[in-house]
């Protein structure tokens, strides 16, 4: 496979003015052009400048994302495009509710599990836990992946919150 065709995961930032209608053409971009989004968070992030961010990560061929990257600043409600895989490297976090049903040593190792990823009990039961584990999206499926064999019910996750590294602002 070569650098042209490879397919490649990507966190884009996208700073947009707080309005409606505005992630509606964002999202309208990428599924009129048939790219798929794998995850989505959108906030506002200055009230006084009425501007939101909206984080997507997404994946495609270098000349794919490159395009995305060029279609969404041609945008008019877009301010601006940081590809925070690339143009600024960032830190990726993600976080996650996940219910669990068991007992005895599944709930045991269970709870093991989650001392060992960090995750924090937020509700039980009897029966059950609902763990929040925060993280990278890579851990966020290991610590899944780990509690399906244990009871895996259920699984709430935000989608990929992202900055950039350093002192500069987006």
């Amino acid at each position: 496979m070569t650098k042209e065709t490879s397919i490649e995961r990507h966190t884009i930032a996208v700073l947009v003015d707080n309005e409606a209608g505005v992630l509606a053409r964002v999202i309208g971009l990428f599924s009129g052009r048939g790219y798929n989004i794998e995850s989505l968070t959108v906030a506002e992030v200055d009230q006084a400048e009425h501007t939101s961010r909206i984080t997507i990560v997404t994946v495609g061929t270098p000349m794919v994302i490159e395009q995305i990257k060029a279609q969404l600043e041609r945008l008019v409600p877009v301010h601006k495009v940081v590809d925070l895989s690339v143009d600024a490297p960032g830190i990726e976090r993600e976080m996650a509710m996940v219910k669990v049903a068991g007992t005895g040593e599944k709930r045991v190792e269970a709870l093991r599990l989650a001392d060992a990823f960090r995750a924090r009990v937020i509700d039980t039961t009897h029966t059950s836990f609902v763990f929040e584990v925060t993280g990278t999206p890579a851990k966020i499926d290991a610590f899944i992946g780990l509690m399906r064999p244990l009871g895996l019910v259920d699984v709430s996750r935000t989608g990929v919150v992202a900055i950039a590294r350093g002192p500069e602002a987006m």
